[in-house]
């Protein structure tokens, strides 16, 4: 699985490991931080987490046009200082007024600009690694283990922002409870009914360490506290950025001669460098923005995880685990079992029976240490909306091996897919998992009809795990075998460029994804969900009508 793989991939996939850390830290409470302060509706607050998300990922194109021409090294180290300066800027408590939100939306705008400059940049320098033929037949591999490192960090991200948060609230006297945030602003507002004012008296008598003299007092002091208790969080990134950029500058010679574009290599005859002709370029390109085209779609169900999954979360599932279930609320039983699925391949891989043994007896101390975890934990666990964001990269870490084995069989006997047909079994996997959601919603009362308060029949947390489970399916055969294809087809004079239209493609799909946040007071639950299955299988359906068109170009 590691071995033969260049020492650049493994410092680039760390130094990008540290930043996703802190990234995904701050996006696991972006929308409750949103509502939380500001009381925005679900619409409202939907636009704004979708269009920051676009502008991330929208970036991305800016910095690969400039790194064209400067150099892919320069943009990853401006956009890691840009960026601390937008998440440090976050993590400053403001008022909950005009500037206040201005002074928001500055930090978001920096964060989106830096992450322009390092992201794409970042990734086309790890493709440049298996320019040399002696790396070549890697690529795909080695981009499944550089999605893997990315994912480990949003793996503990969740927790890490559920720690801080509640540290930060108890140290005020408070517990977090997912009804207040909506009914303190609806009692501000003046526009709360008399049975939730009833509620929110009760939930205020819940509190640990702080009694308010009044309603007002209390839903102003909890909704500021809640507020600064998310700064805490996003906090967090500053300090991963510092490590990002330490394995950077500590580890460049390892990769510092993939640190070239299409300029530099042509001007010191590269052997790796290779022209096409103008047919081919063009074929190329087409063929690129033609799968951009269809994996917007994918991108909007999928970033659904941080804006209707998380109110699903929050209104429609139990806020506590039972039974088997309680292991995945606990990052550490996670990150065990994780790293267990990876001594249990390296048992079967190694080279000696000494190194097999001494594999299989670390996959069995971390099991014993995992079960050792679910043992202590209570029964019922109280559960937070945002740790459900933690399975997505929970699997993807634990299944990058199976996944990487599964190709491999098949590219060992002649089947496996092109990356093109990856992508479109993709599509129709996502759509698998948003018919998990369509069963979760029936018989629930509308987003509309809840009024802000939780559903009084929530559902079991299985039915959130398997859908990210699914999703993460769809994930693994389309995002790491989307940056590979890239990577191996985008012409050289426009690597940085073919880069940023991908995350560009990302960037409409996580726009998009803002639809069921506009949709969600004005139609059914199940709605939402089946808005996002049909688009999933039509994209399918036209990927594999394209099919014939794209692997004739990117085999020239």
């Amino acid at each position: 699985m590691f071995k033969g793989q260049p020492k650049g991939l493994f410092a680039l996939a760390l130094a990008n490991t540290g930043e996703r850390f802190g990234y995904y830290t701050m996006l696991a409470i972006f929308m409750l931080f949103l509502q939380a302060k500001f009381g925005f509706e679900q619409a409202a607050a939907s636009q704004l987490y979708a269009i920051f998300l676009a502008a991330v990922y929208f970036m991305p194109v800016v910095g690969g046009w400039l790194a064209d021409k400067i150099g892919f090294g320069k943009c990853v180290v401006t956009g890691i200082c840009v960026m601390f300066i937008g998440y440090l800027c976050l993590s400053i408590p403001t008022p909950a007024n005009g500037l206040g939100l201005g002074l928001m939306i500055a930090a978001l705008a920096l964060i989106a600009v830096g992450t322009g400059l390092f992201k794409g940049n970042l990734q086309v320098m790890v493709g440049n690694l298996y320019d040399d033929p002696k790396y070549a037949s890697k690529r795909d591999a080695a981009f499944s283990l550089f999605y893997m490192a990315i994912n480990v960090g949003a793996m503990f991200a969740p927790s890490a922002a559920t720690a801080i948060t509640n540290r930060s609230l108890a140290k005020s006297g408070l517990i977090y409870k997912a009804d207040i945030p909506a009914l303190a602003h609806q009692f501000l507002n003046g526009t709360i009914t008399p049975e939730n004012t009833e509620k929110l008296t009760g939930l205020a008598a819940q509190m640990p360490g702080y009694q308010a003299a009044d309603l007002t007092q209390f839903s102003n002091y909890y909704i500021e506290n809640l507020a600064s208790s998310y700064n805490m969080g996003f906090a967090v990134a500053c300090v991963s950025l510092i490590v990002s950029i330490a394995i950077y500058f500590g580890c460049r010679n390892w990769f510092k001669h993939a640190d070239v574009n299409a300029k530099q290599a042509a001007a010191v005859k590269s052997e790796n460098y290779v022209e096409l002709t103008p047919k081919q370029t063009k074929d190329r390109i087409v063929a690129l923005c033609l799968v951009f085209a269809v994996v917007i779609f994918f991108w909007m169900a999928f970033h659904q995880n941080g804006s209707s999954l998380t109110w699903f979360a929050r209104d429609y599932t139990q806020s506590f685990a039972t039974g088997w279930t309680r292991i995945g609320f606990n990052i550490w039983a996670l990150a065990l079992i994780a790293a267990s699925v990876y001594t249990l391949f390296a048992s079967f891989q190694s080279e000696t029976k000494k190194s097999k043994i001494i594999c299989a007896i670390v996959t069995l101390v971390l099991w014993g240490g995992a079960f050792m975890i679910y043992k202590g934990l209570s029964n019922p666990l109280e559960i937070f909306p945002q740790l459900f964001q933690q399975f997505n990269p929970f699997y993807v870490v634990a299944l990058t091996p199976v996944s990487m084995a599964i190709f491999s069989a098949l590219a060992k006997k002649g089947k496996e897919p092109s990356a093109p047909k990856k992508i479109g079994l993709g599509m129709f996997v996502a759509a698998l998992g948003y018919l998990v959601m369509i069963f979760a919603s029936r018989g629930q009362a509308s987003p509309a009809a809840l009024a802000g308060t939780v559903s009084p029949d929530p559902v079991v947390p299985t039915y959130l795990m398997g859908t990210y489970l699914i999703l993460t399916f769809a994930e693994l055969l389309l995002s790491p075998m989307g940056i590979s294809f890239v990577s191996k087809v985008a012409p050289p004079k426009y690597k940085g460029l073919m880069m940023g239209l991908w995350f560009a493609a990302t960037a409409v799909g996580n726009y998009l994804s803002s639809i069921p946040g506009l949709l969600w007071k004005a139609v059914p639950l199940w709605a939402n969900w089946a808005i996002l299955m049909a688009l999933c299988a039509i994209a399918g359906v036209v990927m594999f009508a394209l099919m014939k068109k794209l692997e004739a170009a990117t085999a020239e």
